[in-house]
């Protein structure tokens, strides 16, 4: 499980694609202390197993699912990765619990400055709509953000300095795609009622 709190912003070391498994390599180095074969780390949220470590340089492995449903098969040498450890016992619980399994992508369709801050308003998809509720939680590329206002073609997020700071989340510009994962939840109550609505 993750709470959506990004430890940092990390490079991407190599990519290669097999025949089918795709293998990153994350430089995460600072952040490998006790870091164990099989662990898990998201990476722009979506939760990727250990397969080696190296000096700080860290192998995941994506299967073709992960590579359709999530942006990780956009990786390249160079691109920076927003990085968070699995939660562990007794780690405050900052943001909202997640489990780094990934709904869908999501089009950034505007990007405004505010003041030193930036408001970011992302497109709508159709298995992520019903769940996204002003003032309510959602991940975004693995961050904990709180909803905006909501939109018929999507919904804003606005975006603090200290965000900006840690995350990849200030490099992204208008049409660039994200890692959306809703709050389980907000999924739960809204599933719930709608299956009672069904039944009436």
């Amino acid at each position: 499980m993750f709470t959506g709190i990004v430890a940092a912003s990390c490079e991407v070391v190599s990519t290669e694609q097999g025949e089918e498994v795709r293998s990153i390599v994350v430089d995460l180095s600072g952040y490998d202390d006790d870091l164990e074969i099989g662990a898990s780390v998201a990476i722009d949220g979506v939760c990727m197993t250990v397969v080696s470590s190296i000096e700080g340089n860290v192998q995941f492995e994506a299967i073709p699912e992960t590579l359709e449903r999530t942006t990780i098969g956009l990786l390249k040498q160079g691109s920076r990765v927003n990085i968070e450890r699995s939660l562990r016992m007794g780690d405050e619980l900052g943001g909202h619990i997640l489990s780094g399994h990934i709904m869908s992508t999501a089009r950034i369709l505007q990007r405004n400055k505010k003041g030193e801050g930036i408001d970011l308003l992302i497109e709508h998809q159709a298995d992520t709509k019903p769940y996204i509720l002003e003032k309510g939680y959602v991940a975004v590329d693995g961050m904990s953000l709180t909803v905006g206002e909501v939109q018929s073609e999507g919904f804003y997020l606005h975006i603090i300095p200290e965000t900006l700071r840690i995350t990849t989340i200030g490099a992204k510009t208008e049409g660039d795609l994200v890692n959306i994962e809703v709050d389980s939840r907000t999924q739960a109550v809204v599933d719930t009622i709608r299956s009672m609505e069904v039944e009436k």
